[in-house]
């Protein structure tokens, strides 16, 4: 840093490329939702904001509805658009903070003073990413308000922010079905998008733990916290936010009693022990993995299948066909396989199909070290909107290797194009694959069989992992779409030039010829999204893991 010139030095003023200002008495408490971390919502605006969105989600007339729900447990309620169904501290983000952490506690003792409980149709958890969390709450003593209001720690890690919140009461989840409501989640994470957090839950946001617990209180995004009371105490008296919100100083002081350097160092410290259980499994010793050909959680990938020593030359891409054509900020979440999936999903087939029980199917996450559940969960979505067919959500597409093109789910129509030979490419808009940076939305595109993805944009981390699986990235020439061009996926695909990669040049654009039924064709030049000479060795060598095998090989 000092040879570099970064290192701070308070004789000499640092000059700086871009300055940025930022005035504190602006800042005021926010969520965001429903469906993208960046649609920002300022709390007094999220009643009148909601009342906005749900137009999005409800048919037209019945942004109102809601429907009477009994539980086997003896709970009677009305469950309706904007119920809160999942209110969840959760995230390795928001609980390294023990600022809002303990906020959170204390609004929960707050509201257990005053004689307020969690809405009975809310399902409630704390996941933090540490036990320290659970130390230092037991030191405080909020453990036992919290649970007052039904939020228990359920265990350390990913839960409900990559969609393992585990299943709503069963009547919850059918009344939600069967009436097809827009109910919403609210979660201390960092990712909200679209079918991520549950096949239940339309609607995702994104809030401070204190509002979580707030939100659970309140059962709703219907709700203006500075106007609504969130109930009445044992007097009769009307409760607001504002009375349970804890001062800035409550939180240090109770910081301050409750939480020591000792805390970490203890437990950091014994991190890697594991458990009894895990100390107990049998493992097996040597170099090298011992694949075993009857798990259902880890096989051995395909992706070095047929590697030689030397990469083959690059080809370029003939006859593919339209796997799916996609509209604006299609993100890795739509693309990856995320969260729990069903029985007559493509996925639950396959575990089925290998012996394993539906209450044992687990989450895609747990999976991910098996590629044939992972690559029948890639663009399987529940809210995927593939336009290659009408008003139909999933993961689904047409099959033009059948008479017809019939619609079918992406994964079989993928192993019919596969088995004709049939490469694949893939349509979409802006910002295609933004989000968090999942290594399987590459993976999976790459598996199902697409050689190309053709876009307005890309999302800069996503675009580099498809080069590093082998797939070539292209964008439409600027100004540009699938939609100004004609295209609306039943074409075939032509892509010439990809092969000047073989001369050491990479090119900046390919030529793009798009053949309709009716044998009219739609020529553009695509521009190459393969940015830097490294990723340019990474495609010749059909992905950045052939490429470093092959140098180790070499060394």
């Amino acid at each position: 840093a000092k040879t570099q010139g970064l290192w701070h030095d308070p004789e000499n003023e640092v000059e700086y490329s871009e300055y940025l200002e930022l005035d504190l008495s602006t800042v005021v408490p926010s969520i965001s939702g429903p469906k993208r971390p960046q649609d920002r919502i300022e709390l007094s605006d999220a009643k009148s904001q909601f009342a906005k969105d749900i137009h999005n989600y409800a048919a037209p007339g019945e942004e109102g509805k809601s429907v009477d729900v009994s539980t086997a447990d003896g709970r009677n309620f009305e469950l309706a658009n904007g119920a809160v169904a999942i209110a969840s501290i959760t995230s390795c983000t928001n609980t390294s903070n023990p600022s809002v952490m303990m906020a959170a506690g204390l609004l929960a003792r707050n509201a257990r003073k005053r004689g307020l409980n969690s809405k009975p149709w809310v399902k409630t958890s704390i996941a933090p990413g540490s036990k320290v969390v659970t130390e230092y709450y037991n030191k405080a003593g909020l453990i036992e308000d919290l649970e007052a209001l039904n939020f228990y720690i359920v265990g350390y890690g990913c839960t409900t922010c990559i969609g393992n919140s585990g299943p709503l009461d069963p009547e919850i989840s059918n009344s939600i079905q069967d009436n097809d409501l827009s109910v919403t989640a609210v979660l201390s994470g960092n990712r909200n998008f679209e079918g991520r957090i549950s096949p239940d839950v339309k609607m995702n946001y994104l809030a401070s733990p204190p509002l979580v617990i707030a939100y659970a209180l309140a059962g709703t995004m219907d709700f203006d916290f500075e106007n609504q009371p969130l109930g009445k105490d044992s007097d009769g008296v009307d409760v607001y936010l504002a009375d349970l919100w804890p001062s800035p100083e409550e939180v240090e002081s109770v910081i301050a009693d409750s939480i020591s350097t000792d805390m970490f160092d203890s437990e950091y410290g014994r991190i890697f022990d594991g458990d009894e259980r895990w100390q107990q499994l049998d493992t097996p010793e040597g170099k090298v993995f011992e694949w075993d050909d009857e798990s259902t959680y880890v096989r051995k990938p395909t992706f070095f299948g047929g590697m030689g020593l030397k990469p083959e030359a690059v080809k370029d891409i003939k006859g593919a066909r339209v796997l799916a054509k996609l509209g604006d900020s299609v993100t890795t979440d739509h693309i990856s396989p995320a969260g729990s999936f069903k029985a007559d999903t493509p996925a639950g087939k396959y575990l089925v199909e290998h012996g394993v029980e539906r209450k044992d199917f687990n989450s895609y996450g747990s999976r991910r070290g098996n590629h044939e559940v992972m690559i029948r969960g890639t663009f399987a979505n529940i809210r995927l909107q593939n336009q290659l067919l009408d008003g139909v959500q999933g993961g689904f597409t047409r099959d033009f290797s059948q008479e017809g093109g019939p619609q079918t789910t992406i994964y079989d129509a993928s192993v019919n194009y596969q088995a004709a030979g049939t490469p694949l490419v893939v349509l979409g808009g802006k910002e295609y694959g933004s989000g968090s940076s999942r290594d399987w939305a590459a993976k999976g595109t790459k598996l199902l069989g697409v050689e190309a993805v053709i876009t307005e944009s890309f999302e800069r981390i996503h675009r580099s992992n498809l080069i590093g699986m082998g797939v070539l990235p292209l964008q439409f020439p600027a100004g540009e779409s699938a939609d100004s061009l004609g295209l609306d996926g039943t074409e075939t695909f032509t892509i010439e030039g990809v092969t000047e990669l073989n001369e050491g040049k990479t090119p900046a654009t390919v030529k793009v010829t798009a053949e309709k039924e009716d044998g009219t064709k739609v020529e553009f030049d695509a521009v190459v999204r393969i940015d830097t000479p490294g990723e340019a060795d990474y495609y010749r060598n059909g992905g950045i893991l052939q490429y470093v095998l092959r140098q180790l090989a070499e060394a």
